[in-house]
């Protein structure tokens, strides 16, 4: 966009407090990346009243509308500021948890990648569930109804007329050339499309597929999804919107309780309550409401109304370092969402899905440690850094609760690097990308590597461990499946309750291959046939 288009820029139509009404159909609580399609795919009957809650503001901000300025929303009001706690195996540090607080959610404050997920993925889901509904075909299916895919066409694979905007990024900068040739030298192909057959094999490298239009400007599922619908008397959006609380009947889930700016209401609904706050506020207002593991909800006094174990267990986020880094011998301004390089590729070659899946940040990247322990050099154009992630972690954590208080953060002990095989994969993962960014193929744009460069053993351990933090993909806290740890079923249903589902990326089973945007735009659209089925809508 202009400047002059950014400055131009006209804030979201929410209604007023005087029209909230005391029912409506269903309520949405979040309007992030599922959140928003699950409100739209209701809103589309005219008949079927819903309310969307988010807790953050307006999306139509310029940082968010710009998307190389995705990073520069971390800790502002636009983020929930969360962080995890302690752990020995990121040498003690609390890595922060950025998570978007905003309409749109994190699509609005993201890369922008547009990551769909390998087959195996949602082969496991489906089994877990057991329901088809969940494989890679029926997936597909979705794909290629809500994409506007811009590149090579794969009739199979790829939607030409959805309402989503997905392209590749338009002349990147100079460098992403020689990651590519880079990649190729040590045996990760170039493809020309890497959400294509690479996610139903061996992976690859080449340009990601990224939501972003007219050079930089953001595609978010806010803005495809909500704000066309924006002014329907039947959506009803509100933001500033915290939830605090689920009423009940019984076993039924009946409305939502929310404070805004200073405020609280309680508000009705007649069919279903969906949640879909995150992996982190999802699980915490479950247990608030007296659904979880009872040992937890007794301990801050809370009356058990659901024994369900597995809420908050199981949490997962793709592992990434920061990072890798060279400065350039010319400076180059970042470029479209300012990460226009990726591989995904295997650490091992006897594993059946790819594991590895690091990315370009187009500007200097460091921890809070080894951003002073490496003489990183200073502004968004004087280095790059080819940062290692992990796509399959091992690692576990949980969700916890720090008190009965609504407004009190939960306790997220995301327990990155706990698992020997997560270590293993990412000493491999570092060793792949300064192969790779060490090589001739990148001579012309490194005058130098920042970091970590040639450590061995325990000091490249140490270094991982000083670098390690999210990818900011939360999930699977609120798992799907069948056994006891597992928190909905196959429809989204919380088990032992009426009237409520979860569509955000908790349901995951097990995170999935990339970044997580499309596989929750996925359950956002699954959620939304469900219900219309469920209900003749």
């Amino acid at each position: 966009m202009t400047e002059a288009s950014l400055s131009a820029l006209v804030p979201d139509r929410e209604i007023l407090e005087d029209t909230i009404r005391s029912t409506y159909d269903f309520i949405v609580c979040g309007g992030g990346s599922a959140g928003c399609v699950v409100a739209r795919r209701l809103a589309e009957n005219p008949e079927v009243s819903v309310l969307l809650l988010e807790a953050g503001g307006s999306d139509r901000v310029p940082s968010i509308i710009d998307s190389t300025q995705w990073m520069w929303n971390i800790g502002t009001e636009r983020d929930w500021g969360y962080k995890a706690q302690p752990s020995p195996t990121v040498n003690g540090r609390t890595p922060l948890l950025p998570m978007g607080k905003v309409l749109g959610g994190g699509s609005s404050v993201n890369g922008s990648v547009w990551a769909r997920g390998h087959k195996h993925d949602f082969d496991f889901w489906a089994k877990e569930a057991g329901d088809d509904g969940w494989n890679y075909e029926s997936v597909l299916g979705i794909y290629r109804r809500i994409e506007k895919w811009n590149g090579t066409p794969d009739a199979h694979r790829r939607g030409s007329d959805g309402i989503l905007n997905i392209l590749q990024p338009e002349d990147p900068i100079p460098l992403v050339e020689g990651l590519i040739k880079g990649a190729e030298a040590i045996g990760i192909p170039f493809v020309d499309d890497i959400n294509g057959a690479a996610m139903e094999g061996e992976g690859g490298c080449g340009l990601p597929n990224v939501l972003v239009q007219d050079g930089n400007q953001r595609v978010s599922m806010a803005a495809t999804y909500i704000h066309p619908f924006m002014g329907r008397p039947n959506l009803h959006i509100l933001l500033c919107a915290e939830i605090v609380g689920l009423k009940f009947s019984g076993k039924r889930a009946t409305g939502v309780t929310f404070v805004r700016r200073g405020r609280t209401y309680t508000v009705g609904a007649d069919k279903e309550i969906i949640l879909s706050m995150g992996a982190i506020n999802t699980p915490k207002l479950l247990m608030l409401s007296g659904i979880g593991d009872q040992k937890e909800l007794k301990r801050h006094g809370i009356d058990v109304r659901q024994h369900l174990p597995g809420v908050g267990k199981n949490f997962q986020d793709h592992i990434l370092l920061a990072g890798c880094c060279w400065e350039y011998i010319t400076p180059e301004p970042p470029r479209n969402n300012a990460a226009e390089f990726v591989f995904i590729a295997k650490s091992d070659s006897s594993l059946p899905t790819p594991d590895l899946m690091p990315v370009l940040e187009e500007t200097p990247f460091g921890s809070e440690v080894t951003a002073k322990q490496y003489d990183l050099p200073v502004g968004p154009a004087s280095a790059w850094t080819l940062a290692p992630g992990l796509a399959r972690p091992d690692s576990r954590g949980e969700i916890l609760l720090n008190s009965s208080n609504p407004l009190d953060a939960p306790l997220i002990f995301a327990n990155f690097l706990s698992a020997e095989s997560d270590m293993k994969a990412m000493l491999r993962c570092v060793e792949m990308c300064r192969e790779i960014g060490n090589s001739d193929f990148c001579a012309p744009y490194r005058l130098r590597e920042c970091m970590p460069g040639d450590l061995k053993g325990a000091d490249m351990e140490n270094f991982i461990r000083n670098a390690a933090g999210t990818y900011f993909h939360e999930s699977c806290s609120a798992k799907m499946g069948r056994d006891e740890m597992s928190v909905v079923d196959g429809s989204l249903k919380v088990y032992g309750i009426d009237g409520l589902r979860i569509a955000d990326a908790s349901i995951m089973p097990a995170i999935s291959t990339g970044n997580t945007m499309a596989p929750t735009v996925i359950i956002g659209e699954r959620a939304g046939e469900i219900l219309k089925a469920a209900y003749a809508i």
